[in-house]
């Protein structure tokens, strides 16, 4: 999330966490953003006081309709700005992400929407996340871990919590395992081979599972069981 965490950070990090299904207790939310736990209690009673989020006996966060409307308010900013960054200016991943984290908070109304229809009107970020107040919903698939082997399919997007790992988000962008692009899963030539090994833009590679856990497809089930 960066070195700065304010407010609209904590917001950003919920909501995420939130989407992604995870449970957002304090500890999560610690190790999420980088931070001491006594910090992230401080802030989130902040944000209790401020009316943007609630917790109960069982020490969940939730966010209430007001934290909500500025989380995807702030999300927007973030992936519109991702969108454009790579889109037109020819960032990687790793790079736009940084940038769109230091541009998000200065982002007028105006700004935002002018740069959302220079873009064209997008529904995702370049990693397949959808675009709040896009009219989008989040695009569904499997694990690419859970693909059985050998099958195909193509890539929907990548899990957002993936975004934190600037090499992971690098290493995916130059392979090609990005959305709408074709990955085979491959079967392992022996038992004693390691990780999740996929075929993509004529290259092999072999994942860690946790890796392959964070990249959603839409198995090919039709071409596989013709081929």
């Amino acid at each position: 999330m960066g070195k700065t965490h304010g407010i609209e950070a904590y917001l950003e990090a919920i909501y995420i966490l939130d989407t992604e299904g995870d449970t957002v207790s304090p500890s999560r939310l610690a190790d999420y953003l980088g931070v001491a736990r006594p910090t992230v209690t401080q802030t989130v009673h902040r944000l209790t006081e401020l009316g943007y989020a609630k917790s109960g006996p069982d020490k969940v966060i939730q966010l209430t309709p007001r934290g909500q409307e500025r989380a995807e308010a702030i999300v927007r900013r973030h992936r519109l700005l991702e969108r454009w960054l790579t889109d037109e200016l020819g960032l990687d991943w790793a790079d736009a992400h940084v940038e769109a984290a230091k541009l998000e908070h200065s982002v007028s109304p105006l700004v935002e929407q002018r740069l959302f229809e220079r873009l064209g009107h997008p529904t995702t970020c370049p990693h397949g996340n959808v675009i709040p107040g896009s009219g989008a919903t989040q695009p569904r698939g499997i694990p690419l871990s859970d693909l059985p082997a050998p099958a195909a399919g193509r890539v929907v997007r990548i899990v957002e919590l993936a975004e934190e790992d600037l090499d992971l988000l690098r290493f995916l962008h130059r392979a090609g395992l990005v959305p709408g692009e074709r990955v085979r899963r491959l079967r392992p030539a022996s038992p004693y081979e390691a990780g999740i090994q996929v075929e993509v833009r004529g290259a092999t590679y072999a994942l860690d599972e946790a890796v392959a856990r964070r990249i959603l497809v839409h198995p090919d089930v039709q071409e596989e069981s013709t081929a």
